[in-house]
């Protein structure tokens, strides 16, 4: 029986809710209530794979790094190996959560989380422009000149509090190719719940016969983008914190969009209605699929996807 796939990408609010502090405990109970929301696509009869983000878990693991290094003289790991650190503690989570699900409703779905590579391209011009804010730790000029000299870590300045400080930024190159793709679509094909590319993916470069890593952090839903276009998703779900997307957020001209063609969002992105660091690359990562695929893309929060409702982009 040949079933439709969807992915649905999971938002950070999935995990850590505002004003939490991240507790494993309390991104269990927000999981399993955003595995609920989910759970019936696939009683629908659908195939699914869940992406994720992971920045506040990296923003952690940072700390913990500093904290380390500072009083410990720990090693510090590379941001390729953060990344997968939080893939596996985040899928870890979403996997047990679901299994209890199942179990609880005397499902047999079975579910598989993986560590995912994401090939970006060397000549990638975030390299040459490395603005994605990684942690939150603001240093000071004395340790931007360590870390610039031992790990050449870029920093870019910035006001916090009236006070001048340091945010360590890395490039966010677009995404190419998920590596283990095929894994992903063997085990759709034996009806796993799917869990793949989370964070955006580790990013990686393949050069010469070898995949070499990069200290890059790519765009969670631009690389989910590209793993449904690669499985030939249905239908690509992106869930966030508000039911709809809204041109001129926060203003007096602030409109729902429901349902939308890519011709009417390059309007909207022409004209700058979109906020850049918030709603802008989700609908440019809708877009991309719809545009490449054919195929309708839903940005909503969980409300609307039980609901059925929320932004609908169409070819």
């Amino acid at each position: 029986m040949n079933k439709d796939i969807v992915v649905v990408a999971l938002g950070g609010n999935a995990l850590v809710k505002r004003g939490q502090k991240g507790e494993i405990e309390e991104m269990r109970v927000n999981v399993r209530q955003a595995l609920k929301n989910i759970f019936p696509l696939v009683e629908q009869g659908k195939r699914l794979v869940i992406t994720h983000g992971n920045g506040p878990q990296v923003g952690v693991h940072l700390l913990k790094e500093d904290a380390g290094k500072q009083v410990y003289d720990t090693p510090v790991y590379p941001l390729d190996v953060l990344v997968a650190d939080t893939q596996g503690e985040i899928g870890y989570l979403i996997e047990s959560e679901w299994r209890n699900l199942a179990m609880e409703r005397k499902k047999n779905i079975p579910v598989a989380s993986l560590v995912s590579m994401v090939e970006v391209s060397e000549d990638d011009p975030a390299f040459q422009n490395p603005v994605k804010r990684v942690g939150v730790t603001y240093y000071d000029w004395e340790d931007v000149e360590r870390f610039q000299s031992e790990k050449k870590w870029v920093f870019k300045e910035e006001i916090k509090s009236g006070e001048k400080g340091w945010r360590r930024v890395v490039p966010s190159p677009v995404p190419q190719k998920i590596v283990n793709i095929d894994a992903v679509k063997q085990l759709l094909e034996n009806d796993f719940v799917v869990i793949a590319a989370g964070g955006g993916g580790i990013s990686v470069v393949h050069k010469n016969g070898k995949y070499r890593p990069v200290e890059a952090v790519i765009d969670k839903d631009l690389a989910s983008s590209v793993l449904a276009e690669d499985i030939q998703a249905s239908s690509f779900i992106i869930l966030t914190d508000v039911p709809n997307v809204y041109i001129h957020y926060g203003t007096p001209q602030q409109q729902a969009l429901y349902e939308v063609s890519v011709k009417e969002l390059d309007k909207w992105i022409a004209q700058k209605a979109f906020g850049e660091g918030n709603m802008l690359p989700k609908v440019l990562a809708a877009k991309k699929f719809t545009e490449q695929s054919g195929q309708p893309s839903i940005i909503t929060d969980f409300q609307g996807l039980k609901n059925g409702k929320g932004t609908v982009i169409l070819p």
